[in-house]
């Protein structure tokens, strides 16, 4: 952390010029004194012209000395100490020749030696008035010599020479106390700009959107996430209103200024259909009133509940194959023994529901295991045009089902990268559902494929059946969810996983009349001229 100066170099240069503008002001007003009132200075007339020209040489070193504070040489403390010695010099001269201690003008010197005290901030302003102290005596030991003055104004001018280290002294504790100030100031502005600067950069780092408004609606600062969850880019430049970002945000920030009550809503964003969680923090600082404003992604939050999920299926996968799979094959194997030498039909029948229940708690295990494989995605370019015939018809084949039953429309060329075998799962999982609920008449299921915005080719997979209960559709995608009982609960959870692991994205749609629809976003396609990596 840098230190702090008794005095910044600009703060000198900018002291002395003020000092010198006094000393200007001075000199120009003894002249005009000594030209226009000299008998109320009681002077004569050759007091008068040595009272001016004594003046005038007193404005030209304080022109001279400006020069050399424009040009900023010598150094301060020289300058310094040359004016003090030219105020001590003249002003001493004009009080012998406007009639010695009894004119008062050495009074002028109190203000030159506090100027100076204050400016040097050292303990150099007592030689100033050291200085100043013995010409006054000199002054007035050379006017009893010389001109019979009189002996007792010695003690006035003894008086004025205790004024001089009195107000030097002052100014030099008044300074000590200014630099303790000062240094203070600096510590703390510094401490503030740290502190600014972290908050800043905490702000900008948030993943959740941070707004700060104030008491007028205007956004005052703002982080990346807001402009990504807003689908608004602030301009660097201007301050813009919260209405122009989001005439939505604009409608809550008032209605909760009337109500504190309000907040903490959960409401889609209209341009990016970020789904958020709206919350207002009240600011009420040094006069400044507003608002901070934290749009909290809902969709983050959820993401971050998948992953621990998945965490917890993970260690649950490496359980259930050691302590379930080794099991399910002995009992599967001696059931198969004992269903070989049974004679009884009660018996078989018996037999038959453990192989049964015994294969269904395989299919289990092994749709858990699939979960680790959604880390193991190796893309690569499928031709939908040319997959998705070849998928259907193995399909029909292994079900045993009319062709006639899926209706596939593909716009030509399609090109998608995709895991092969994360595909083929993912494909086989939505069209056995569709499969399952649908009428099984002639286009029952349809597979359509086309391309969409950016370059983000989509397929969907729609069937005719009843769809899924409203009630349902939110817990969809959620594992160990199902409606039917002979499911596991997990295909469809697993289908998502596994899309998110290849860039694509894996939707519901449902409309009136109409049966389910699942469609699969696949990721763009890459730039492969520019050596980007699918």
């Amino acid at each position: 952390m840098p230190t702090a100066e008794p005095l910044s170099p600009d703060s000198l240069w900018r002291s002395l010029r003020f000092y010198n503008f006094y000393r200007l002001v001075l000199g120009g007003l003894l002249m005009f004194l000594a030209a226009q009132f000299s008998v109320a200075l009681s002077l004569n007339i050759a007091e008068q012209s040595v009272f001016f020209w004594i003046s005038s040489g007193y404005s030209l070193l304080t022109i001279l000395s400006v020069v050399a504070i424009m040009l900023r040489s010598p150094r301060p403390g020289w300058q310094l100490a040359f004016q003090e010695l030219v105020d001590i010099v003249c002003i001493t001269l004009l009080i012998y020749f406007s009639g010695g201690i009894q004119s008062n003008l050495g009074m002028l010197l109190l203000v030159s030696l506090t100027f100076a005290g204050l400016i040097s901030r050292g303990r150099i302003t007592l030689l100033y008035a050291a200085l100043a102290s013995i010409a006054i005596l000199l002054e007035h030991s050379y006017a009893v010599l010389v001109s019979e003055a009189v002996v007792g104004q010695f003690v006035q001018a003894g008086i004025l020479s205790m004024s001089y280290f009195a107000v030097a002294w002052l100014a030099h504790t008044l300074s000590k106390y200014a630099v303790a100030s000062e240094r203070l100031a600096f510590k703390r502005g510094v401490d503030l700009s740290n502190m600014a600067e972290a908050n800043r950069l905490m702000i900008q780092d948030m993943p959740d959107g941070v707004l700060v408004v104030d008491e007028r609606g205007m956004v005052r600062q703002f982080n990346p996430g807001a402009e990504r969850l807003l689908g608004y880019f602030f301009p660097a430049t201007t301050q813009v209103s919260l209405g122009e970002c989001s005439p939505l945000l604009e409608a809550m920030y008032a209605g909760w200024r009337q109500n504190k009550a309000l907040g903490h809503e959960v409401l889609r964003l209209p341009a990016t259909k970020q789904l958020v969680r709206v919350r207002f923090l009240p600011v009420e600082r040094q006069g400044f009133w507003g608002v901070v404003l934290v749009l909290e992604d809902m969709q983050r939050a959820q993401e971050q509940a998948r992953q621990v999920k998945l965490a917890a299926l993970g260690r649950l996968t490496a359980n259930i194959a050691h302590e379930v799979r080794n099991p399910l094959s002995s009992i599967s194997y001696a059931t198969e023994l004992l269903k070989e030498g049974a004679q009884d039909p009660a018996k078989e029948r018996l037999l038959q529901i453990i192989l049964d229940n015994t294969s269904r708690l395989n299919r289990i295990v092994q749709d858990v295991m699939q979960i680790n494989r959604r880390d193991r995605a190796q893309s690569e370019p499928i031709d939908l045009a040319l997959r998705l015939p070849e998928f259907l018809d193995t399909l029909c084949q292994v079900e045993n089902i009319s062709r006639e039953i899926f209706a596939l429309a593909v716009a030509q060329p399609c090109v998608v990268y995709f895991d092969r075998g994360h595909f083929e799962q993912v494909l086989w999982n939505l069209c056995r559902n569709g499969l399952r609920y649908s009428q099984k008449s002639a286009g029952s299921v349809r597979l359509r494929v086309d391309n969409g915005d950016g370059g983000r080719a989509w397929l969907e997979v729609r069937d005719d059946g009843p769809g899924v209960a409203q009630e349902a559709i939110p817990k969809l995608f959620e594992p160990f969810h199902t409606t039917d009982a002979r499911g596991t609960g997990l295909g469809l959870y697993i289908a998502r996983e596994l899309c998110e692991a290849n860039g694509a994205r894996l939707d519901y749609y449902q409309r009136e009349n109409e049966g389910a629809c699942f469609r699969i976003t696949f990721a763009a396609k890459p730039n492969l001229e520019n050596g980007e990596l699918p």
